[in-house]
């Protein structure tokens, strides 16, 4: 008899199995957080977040590099300044493991080559999807693509919200922080700074 139900992504089956240590680690903080592992909720639990860890944490099985690898030098002249706007992202706060939740704008001033757009957004989740402050991601997203296109100029602006300060601590909701991260030509010159920022929407 066929199911009805569709396929469920917590389904253990086919799935590599968790090892007893951290399931006993996310166990001991259950019960440390004044809730029974034992009880039937919560039976399951400990393996579904040891599996929605390494997702999150995916970021750590990849060089973020590699999507830059590929370029494409026929650019028909183009010497202009490419952006790429607003990519939503999720990240973990290493001080608290709380989300942080945002967008990031990327740009770059080619010199005889560009890459996918596609591939920017990669570089950002490559470097997101580990545990995080804002301020490092922003400068490793923008010396990764410094270092790997050579493009005259870089420039990196995130603006994310962090629930380690929304959910807890002050517990001030509504307030997103801002990190940028310039280099070569959009810090040595002031209007292209201005410009590539103008064209980010700052």
């Amino acid at each position: 008899m066929s199911s009805l139900v569709g396929p469920d992504e917590d389904d253990p089956r086919g799935k590599p199995p968790v090892p007893d240590d951290v399931q006993d680690a996310i166990r001991t903080l259950i019960r440390w957080a004044g809730d029974d592992p034992a009880r039937e909720g919560l039976q399951d639990t400990p393996a579904r977040v040891a599996r929605a860890w390494k997702e999150y944490c995916v970021g750590y099985n990849e060089d973020p590099a590699v999507h830059l690898s590929r370029v494409f030098e026929e650019v028909g002249g183009y010497d202009e300044i490419v952006v790429l706007k607003d990519i939503p992202f999720q990240s973990l706060c290493e001080h608290h493991m709380a989300p942080i939740i945002g967008k990031a704008s990327i740009a770059y001033l080619p010199t005889d080559r560009v890459v996918g757009i596609s591939k920017l957004a990669r570089v950002l989740h490559g470097f997101a999807r580990r545990l995080q402050i804002q301020e490092r991601l922003t400068a490793e997203v923008a010396q990764c693509i410094q270092e790997n296109l050579k493009p005259k100029g870089v420039a990196v602006v995130v603006e994310a919200t962090h629930a380690c300060m929304t959910a807890r601590g002050v517990r001030t909701p509504g307030v997103n922080m801002v990190t940028s991260r310039v280099m070569g030509t959009f810090r040595s010159d002031p209007r292209s700074r201005e410009e590539v920022l103008k064209l980010m929407g700052y």
